[in-house]
Formats: structure tokens, sequence, C-alpha cells
């Protein structure tokens, strides 16, 4: 995707380390720094300054719904993914005998609120068979009961990524539920396709290069009545400061309830930047750079004794792979002194790779790797 220059001069501590862990935290353009940096001296004109601010958030949205195919005004910016799925589940108010449907290949954020003793409604775990899901095991949890299917579109465990389409059809035939996607593992890696879906959430600081601080939701105007938040706050009110504010409190429809109190905007310039950066630079030209190198690196790990948890298939995979191995704690030890950043949780390495990445990378990665699945190294590491 990018040439020595550029990545040189986007991304110089690159030069230092062979980064593969942009599932946990992206590294971020230089233009990112820059706009905190710009953040700061519109903050030191004061009140003057929230014009500036108010631009940067227009921007950020307009970037956002590009990227979720949605309009400005389908898409609002909250503090993360948690906070964003915690106003969702109380937007459904959900009660006894409600059914919520999620994945055991996804992150808590997604689905721990309904696991919450103080919420009434039954939580189901569509469970992954050999790493994957598959759709008859969905099909059989759907009825007349389920609100909400909450599920990842690439799994932040092991990369599956799911059928989206064929998921999208089976829970349209089988329920009435509402679907809720988290596309925090895909945005800014993979082209996005998001039609049918009802609510989209996503993190900041991963695949998009941008900080911590931000959850992006999305929600078609379609479905603006179901997932209208019914919190306290003030931007997300009609009339904050009307003269019934002390008889009743409305909320905005649709995306704009989740944004409930005074935005993030540190966070929101850094969003701007970030999605300015990878919109320029096309994410289908990320996918097509990143992917062969996906390809690389898997097929690598199919020489060695790690045993793969990820799909082989190229339709189920974006840009993760993982793997379990006995000694894997001593493993990623001796990648990390050689600065090799793989992540190491959760039982499992896991390899990302972004369009930042190379192919020496990715060689470099599997030379290390294979130093320390060597009997001879084990045997020295143990004496």
């Amino acid at each position: 995707m990018l040439d020595q220059q550029k990545r040189q001069q986007d991304f110089p501590s690159l030069s230092e380390r062979v980064y593969l862990n942009s599932a946990a935290e992206g590294i971020p353009p230089l233009a990112v720094g820059e706009a905190f940096q710009q953040y700061f001296q519109d903050k030191l004109l004061g009140m003057d300054g929230r014009t500036l601010h108010e631009a940067q958030w227009d921007a950020a949205k307009a970037l956002v719904a590009q990227m979720y195919g949605l309009s400005s005004n389908e898409v609002s910016i909250c503090s993360c993914s948690s906070e964003a799925f915690n106003l969702a589940y109380l937007a459904l108010q959900l009660k006894a005998g409600d059914e919520v449907i999620v994945s055991d290949l996804d992150f808590p954020a997604s689905y721990t609120f309904g696991l919450q003793q103080s919420c009434p409604a039954t939580t189901k775990v569509w469970k992954a068979r050999d790493w994957e899901l598959h759709l008859d095991d969905l099909q059989a949890l759907l009825n007349e009961k389920t609100r909400v299917v909450s599920i990842s579109l690439v799994s932040f465990f092991n990369g599956f990524k799911i059928p989206l389409k064929e998921v999208i059809q089976t829970i349209r035939q089988h329920s009435s539920a509402l679907i809720a996607l988290d596309v925090t593992q895909a945005l800014g890696r993979i082209p996005l396709d998001l039609e049918g879906i009802d609510l989209v959430i996503s993190s900041t600081h991963k695949w998009i290069l941008a900080s911590h601080g931000g959850g992006l939701v999305g929600v078609p105007s379609s479905r603006a009545n179901e997932w209208t938040v019914p919190a306290g706050g003030w931007f997300n009110l009609k009339d904050a400061f009307g003269d019934q504010r002390f008889e009743k409190a409305e909320s905005l429809p649709g995306a704009a309830s989740f944004t409930v109190g005074m935005p993030n905007y540190p966070a929101v310039y850094a969003i701007r930047a970030a999605l300015d950066y990878i919109t320029k630079t096309g994410v289908e030209n990320i996918n097509r750079a990143a992917t062969p190198l996906v390809e690389a690196c898997l097929e690598g790990l199919k020489q060695t004794s790690v045993e793969l948890i990820s799909p082989t298939q190229s339709e189920n995979l974006a840009g993760i792979i993982a793997f379990q191995h006995p000694e894997a704690e001593r493993i990623y030890q001796h990648l990390h002194s050689k600065q090799i950043h793989p992540m190491y949780h959760a039982g499992r390495i896991r390899v990302a790779l972004h369009g930042y990445n190379t192919l020496e990378d990715v060689e470099t990665f599997l030379r290390e790797l294979h130093v320390a699945l060597s009997k001879s190294y084990i045997g020295n590491a143990a004496s």
C-alpha cells in the first residue's frame, strides 16, 4: 500500500519494529498527532474555539457516515464501543421473556450487559465449532422472542469473518430481531457493505488508526425509533435548556441519542484525521495490499507446529490470524525481545496485518517463530 518513503514519512516508529498488533492498537500516522496539536491550539481560544471544535465534529461525522454507507444524520460519536453497547441495550428496554443472541467469538463489550443480574432478558450464545460459526447453529437459536442478535463482523479472538449477507438472511427468515454489528475489527481494514444492519458500532483506536476515546455509532433512519436512548444528558436532547427542561427530557432520535454529553473533542480531531488518511489511501487499496500478507503468514504458520485457530478459507478471513501453542508465553517473549509485536492474550498469539505492514514483516516474524519453536532453542531456554 505504501512505498518505503511514504511508510517512513507517515509511520516512522515502524522502522524500529515489526508491528503485528493493529487489532489491539493501531499505529497512528503523524497526521493524527498533528490533529491533537490543532485541538490544543483551538482549545487555547476558549469559548471561541468551540466553533472550530464543531467543524471537526461535523467533518468526523461525515467521514464515519461515508465508511458506514449512511448519512451524517445517521451517525454519531460517543466515548467508546462499550458505552455505545450499554446505551444500545438501554434503548431496547429489555424485559423478562426477551432473548438476546451473542457469539462466543465476540469481545465482552458487545454482550456483557445482557449477562448482568439487572438485565431481565435471556442471553443465548451462538457457539463456534472448530473455531467457526455455522449458520444452522444460529438458526436453531432464533425464535419469536429474539429481540436482538449482537455479533461482530470479524472476531477479535481468531479473526473469523462471518458471512454477513447469509447471517442477515437467516435472522430475517426466522425472527423479527434487530441486528447489532460490531465492526471494530473490520473498519478501515476491509471494504464494508452494511445494508440490512440495524445498528453499527466501532471503537477508534485499532484499524482506523485514531486514538482512544471514541465509539462510532450508526443507526439507519428507518431504525431510529428502536435505537433511541432514554438517557440523561444534554447533547442528546431535543431541548436541553428550554422552558420545560425541569418537566421532561426527550432524546434526539437514533444515532444522535448516543452522544449524551460534551463530545470528546481531542478524540474527534484524531478520528477526523485518521479517517481522512484511511479514505484517501482507500480501504480497497489497504485490503489489496494486506491480503497477500495474510495469505503468506497463514501458509507459513501451516508449516510449523502451532495449532491454528483461525479460518483457512479466504472468504472468512480479514486481517487477523491466531494460533495456540503449549509454550505460547515463551514464544511471545522471544518474539517481543526481537522487536516483533504480535498479541499474546487469552491463551493464544494473534497476528494482525494492516496496510502499513510489509512482506518483510511477515518473513521476519516467521523466521523468529521458527527459532522459538526449534528444539535447540527450547533446550537452551530450559538450561
